[in-house]
């Protein structure tokens, strides 16, 4: 024990004799480097979480910059800027896009994204118009920051009058220094906190609680172990999966709509970026989405109906209303997994011999669609090659003439074929929302009564939304809802609603700005300004508002009014398969979601961890809840739903990473295979 104290001493009292002066003057680069990149991940921090003070955050930031400094050391004094420039430009850019990509999604981007990322050339002017902002950029100053110092200690003599440290040893030391730090660190954390770090889908929390230099590495090797545990971890995985729908209520019972629609067509509408608020919007008493509230109102209407999507927006939801999965914790299924094997609504239909396609005006690579809508067993995709482009909104065919010339071939395959399902994908309403002459001459301005000056009431117009983004997109989305009005009337006169059901469903919400949402709901029209937050009318659009507003539209719609209705049960995309497969009778032994119908206190749950049931929002970042009604919410209530949510995204997950749809399938044929012989 004295020994040990003895080293310790001789430790602190070689610290303190540390010649910090002649090791400033000796790595001016090396601090520079280090100083301007902690800079940069405090400020992520400050625009994105709000925790800049945080110390968990910095000391994991200060070793994961430490550790990648020390190699600096192993080069000669005139080449380190090389390997500082370099490791700065790579940690800006983790820094920028993450800024980015906070903007638009609340969250934090994975690595698993790079592939992901190139759709960006077809979205790049939404980028640029819609999301980088002014602050996004102060991350570049930090490279250029290190090449005017370079540049300054070079045109001093720097590198000649002054000994510049490097060698081995000095890379080693510093090595060590960032390992210390590093188990502080890590012997730092909550059982929690550890937890949230393997889990790896709550971004934020991560990214608040670990940084994100620590967190973009933890998402490498993340994204890495799914390649690895597809080869080594299926024997444990398969087991749970297995056990969990072998123990797990499904609720399949029958009730007033089971096989009702038995042998009919189906057409799916998916709607682009439509949000449930704008149906109860008017102006100059003219309903935003007259289409979308007559075929309401004639259908089956549910009013808490969600998206699930991850970072894979419009693909996750194809891909979970049609597999009753939900998106993949990291990267996207439409890319990253396109290879596994899923039972999809395409595959069930066609054991009742129906013929599926699915139509989009934009290219079909987009999103891999190409590859995934054949791999999820849609008969033919038609795209953007298939159309004849006579007018572009945006990213490619208006939805107008993309309805126009879809039903000329919706008649033909219906001559040829005895039932079909068709998935018709709509595009002119995604953002940036910009095509505003293209929208037509929708008004969302505001009329009021005013006295003027010679005492005479006078009526004047004021701008309430008008030229403002929330304004635009409300003009895209009356666009859109006369397009699929004009769809349906076109289907009729072609004949062909008479035995087909119509189910439109919003694929995510806009993912606008929340001060937007601010000035449709406080908007004073005598000032023309919003209201006060102390103003009595004032109505907050905090956090929770903001995620409940979310909801998107989900209608099932017969022209002869066989279904009618509300249904007010929360509901997921991930329940679209088996309410609708109750209904036209087929099932997916693999479905997460659950027949509507059939479900009392049904909960949706979300890829970052979130849960949403009739009675409470549960935010899994801050593990935290809102009342949606007045009731009293114990332990165990909580309790049961947390360990349903993270059974069913980690289950769900299993099932993609480990294609084990396929293995299963595999596994059963060599047992009966075993049992002929």
């Amino acid at each position: 024990m004295k020994k040990i104290k003895k080293v310790v001493l001789e430790k602190l009292q070689k610290i303190i004799d540390f010649n910090y002066n002649s090791f400033f003057s000796r790595n001016i680069l090396f601090i520079t480097t280090a100083l301007t990149l902690l800079f940069n991940s405090s400020m992520l921090r400050y625009f994105t979480v709000k925790n800049y003070f945080e110390i968990k955050p910095i000391v994991a930031d200060i070793a994961i910059i430490l550790f990648l400094s020390s190699f600096a050391y192993l080069f000669k004094p005139k080449k380190q800027i090389t390997y500082f420039m370099t490791i700065s430009i790579i940690l800006t850019i983790i820094c920028f896009v993450n800024s980015v990509y906070y903007t638009f999604y609340d969250s934090f981007a994975s690595v698993s994204l790079l592939v992901t990322s190139l759709q960006a050339k077809d979205v790049g002017d939404a980028i640029l118009k819609n999301i980088l902002q002014v602050k996004d950029f102060v991350f570049l100053l930090q490279p250029a920051i290190i090449y005017f110092v370079y540049k300054n200690l070079k045109k001093n003599m720097y590198y000649i009058v002054e000994k510049v440290d490097y060698g081995k040893k000095k890379a080693i030391k510093t090595l060590i220094v960032s390992f210390v730090i590093f188990i502080l660190f890590f012997s730092s954390l909550t059982g929690v906190e550890l937890s949230r770090l393997n889990n790896q889908w709550n971004r934020e929390f991560l990214v608040m609680k670990i940084g994100v230099y620590t967190y973009q590495l933890n998402d490498i090797i993340r994204s890495l172990e799914p390649r690895i545990h597809s080869f080594f971890g299926y024997d444990e995985v398969a087991k749970k999966i297995t056990e969990y729908y072998n123990t797990r209520e499904f609720n399949l019972k029958k009730n007033k709509y089971t096989n009702i629609f038995k042998g009919k067509n189906i057409i799916t509408i998916h709607a682009e970026s439509i949000q449930s608020f704008t149906m109860d919007l008017k102006f100059h008493d003219q309903e935003l989405t007259p289409n979308l509230n007559r075929i309401a109102s004639e259908g089956m209407n549910f009013t808490n109906f969600y998206a699930q999507v991850g970072v894979g927006t419009s693909s996750d939801s194809e891909f979970t209303l049609n597999t009753s999965l939900l998106p993949v914790s990291t990267g996207t299924v439409f890319v990253s997994y396109w290879d596994r094997e899923f039972v999809t609504i395409p595959k069930l239909l066609k054991d009742h011999n129906y013929y599926s396609f699915s139509m989009h005006g934009n290219t079909g690579a987009f999103w891999n669609r190409i590859t995934m809508h054949r791999e999820m067993g849609y008969d033919r995709f038609y795209h953007k090659a298939d159309f004849v482009i006579d007018e572009e909104i945006g990213l490619g065919l208006s939805d107008k003439s993309f309805f126009r010339q879809a039903v000329p071939i919706i008649k033909e395959i219906d001559e040829k074929h005895e039932n079909f399902y068709g998935t018709m994908i709509t595009l002119t309403n995604h953002t940036p929302f910009d095509e505003i002459e293209a929208y037509g001459n929708f008004p969302v301005d505001m009329e009021i009564e005013i006295i003027n000056d010679e005492g005479r009431k006078e009526i004047v117009t004021v701008p309430y939304m008008e030229e403002t983004r929330l304004g635009n997109y409300l003009k895209a989305v009356h666009y859109a809802d006369a397009a699929i009005g004009q769809f349906i009337s076109e289907m009729d006169e072609a004949g062909l609603l008479d035995n087909t059901v119509i189910v439109i469903y919003g694929d995510h919400d806009a993912r606008l700005p929340r001060r937007d949402y601010v000035r449709l709901y406080n908007y004073d029209p005598y000032t023309d300004s919003v209201l006060s937050s102390e103003h009595e009318d004032y109505i907050p659009v905090d956090y929770y508002t903001y995620e409940i507003n979310r909801k998107v539209p989900f209608i099932i719609w017969t022209k002869d009014g066989s279904i009618r209705g509300t249904a007010n049960e929360v509901m997921g995309m991930y329940d679209v398969l088996p309410t609708l497969g109750n209904m036209f009778g087929f099932y997916s032994p693999y479905q997460l979601g659950n027949d509507i119908f059939s479900v009392k206190d049904n909960v949706v749950v979300f890829p970052n961890g979130n849960w949403l049931t009739n009675k409470i929002y549960y935010n899994n970042q801050k593990e935290e809840y809102l009342l949606l009604k007045e009731d009293v919410i114990s332990q165990e209530y909580l309790d049961r739903y947390i360990k349903h949510a993270q059974d069913l995204l980690e289950i769900s997950n299993n099932i993609v990473i480990f294609d084990y749809i396929k293995r299963q399938k595999e596994t059963e044929l060599l047992m009966q295979e075993y049992e002929r012989r």
